[in-house]
Parts: C-alpha cells; structure tokens; sequence
C-alpha cells in the first residue's frame, strides 16, 4: 500500500502492472531457489505473493472467455495470480473491445492449440486492434467428461467448444459414437448445460466440473496427451526487454514470384530465430493473404531491431503485434 502511494506520488498513471519487470522477478526466484521445493512451486509461490500485493495497491482487473470455469480462466490465474478480478465475457472480440475500451487493464485470448493449431477468431482480430501483446501463457489442457448420467448408454449429446471436441474426436468415434456432438461457446457453457441435462455430458477441465457440480464420467480423453494451449495476454502498454522475449509481427508482401523469400530473409541474414508463422485471409481482397510471424528476440534487441529495420522495404506493411517477455513456468 505504500508502494501504491510512492507510485501515484512520482506521477505513475493507469495499472502498476508491469510485465517485464515481474518476469524479471520471477526468474529470479527460480535462479535463487535451491529446495526441497521445485521451481515450478517456488515460482507459482512468488507469483501469488506478487498477485496479492498488486491488488492492494491497485485491483486489475482481466478480460477472459467466459463462463467461469473455462482454460482461459485458468490461463487468467496462472500469469496474473488469483487476486486479479477475472471477468468473464461471452466472445473473444469482446475480450478485446474491453481492454480497448478500458474496463478491462488487461485480456487472456487463446490463439493456439497443439492439436488443432491456430484459433482464427484471435488471429483475425490482432489483424485490426490497437492492443499490444504484452505476455503468453502455456496451458496443459486435460479434457474430461463430466455429466449427470448413471452410464454412458443415457448420453445423447456431447456439449464443448469445438476445438475441445477435435481434440476429443477418436475418443468419441471409439466410446460415444451415437451422441450428436454440438459445439457452444465455451467448455464452461457446456458444462452449465450438462448441469440441467443428465442426457447431456460436456468435455471440459476439472474446474468446470467443481464449478457446476458435475460427477467426472471419463478423465483425460484428449487424443493426444500432451496437448498444450498457448494464451495471449493483450494490453494497452508496451514490454521493455529483459532478455528473454517474444516478438510476435504482422505482414503482408506482394502475390509475386520470390516475394515469401525475401521477406524471410532478413530474420537469417541477422541470425533471428523464427518461432512460427501462419496465414491468414487479409479481409482486403480476394485470395490475399497476411502472415503472422513470432520470432525470439526484443523488437529493440540489435538483432531484431537490424532485422525488422531491413524487412520494412521489403513488404507492403508490418506491424509489431508486441515484444514481451516468455513465459517463466
């Protein structure tokens, strides 16, 4: 509390919330950390500490896909800390039209999964927002299915969000093949449906299923086992480097021979390691496409920054979509 006061007392405006500097932080601790206990507990230890001491100073509040009880809830609590306001909304572009808006500081989006690869939705809206990427988070996803029903012959539908139910396809095929599968907005919504149907079973995580008080039927159906999302942390302010970042970039080239090339060249020429790329349709023309690409680095690293200087004569437009730190755990 008397941070908060020296804070507001030097001029510091909007959230206390730094990104860079609480990754330092963390990393420090799991440095210093020598035992019994492991670093991933020391770490989680820390980041509840520092959760809870913000929100004395100043409460944060955090955009996440609702209902209560989706992965997005969990990827809210593991980077920001359980003593956050996670507020739920029905639709990723709400998510961002309330940080844009600022009744939200911050939002937790997904963008991929390990399995079903990206999530357009996300994608498509980084393409026309002003937000910043300001962090990642990592989510080991165990799917279960939970529902009212004294055996599986009573289900006749399967309720999840439909990357959920991808991730789940061969162990539906092999164990629940008559049920209509049905895609909702959220494993927490088919949850909350699974609590008024016992004919009904949904696929979701363990929070979901203590939340609406649903028996587990099945745990861990997922096809593959260690199926991991990736979240997004968006915000209206920027990263400093800390020597260990992400830097994730939005471009667009000319449909011409050559052109993918030279756009990728500059991240070889300046020894910049390239993460990830996608595409997607640029919503401007018919059969054109922009590309997503992360690479590792500060946009204000020399490497990336020579890099990123050279790509701009290269391509019709780049945008920096944020530079900010990995994840610590």
């Amino acid at each position: 509390m008397e941070v908060a006061k020296t804070k507001m007392a030097q001029g510091e405006q909007g959230t206390f919330y730094r990104p860079d500097r609480e990754s330092l932080v963390l990393r420090r601790i799991r440095e210093l950390n020598t035992g019994p206990l492991s670093d991933h507990t020391a770490v989680r230890f820390f980041r509840e500490i520092m959760s809870a001491c913000l929100a004395l100073e100043k409460p944060l509040e955090v955009a996440f896909l609702g209902p209560e009880g989706t992965f997005t809830q969990q990827a809210a609590f593991k980077h920001f800390g359980h003593a956050v306001k996670a507020v739920p909304v029905a639709a990723i572009h709400e998510i961002f039209n309330a940080v844009e808006t600022g009744s939200c500081q911050f939002g937790v989006v997904p963008v991929e999964n390990s399995t079903e690869g990206v999530v357009t939705h996300t994608l498509d809206r980084l393409l026309v927002s002003s937000l910043n990427i300001c962090g990642e988070v990592s989510l080991r996803v165990h799917q279960n299915l939970m529902g009212l029903a004294q055996n599986w012959a009573e289900i006749t539908a399967v309720y999840s969000h439909q990357q959920s139910l991808a991730q789940c396809r061969r162990w539906l095929d092999k164990n629940l093949p008559k049920a209509r599968r049905v895609a909702v907005s959220s494993n927490a919504e088919a949850a909350r449906l699974a609590a008024a149907d016992r004919q009904i079973a949904a696929i979701g995580g363990m929070v979901a299923a203590e939340l609406y008080e649903l028996p587990i039927l099945a745990k861990h159906i997922e096809d593959v086992p260690h199926n991991t999302t990736r979240f997004l942390v968006v915000g209206q302010q920027s990263s400093m480097p800390t020597g260990n970042d992400k830097t994730s970039l939005l471009l667009s080239t000319s449909n011409k021979p050559g052109a993918l090339y030279q756009m990728l060249e500059p991240f070889a020429t300046f020894n910049v390691d390239m993460a990830n790329i996608e595409s997607r349709p640029s919503q401007q023309g018919l059969w054109d496409y922009v590309f997503f690409i992360d690479i590792l680095g500060h946009a204000e690293d020399e490497p990336v920054a020579k890099a990123l200087a050279s790509l701009r004569n290269k391509v019709n437009m780049l945008k920096i979509l944020g530079s900010y730190p990995r994840p610590v755990f």
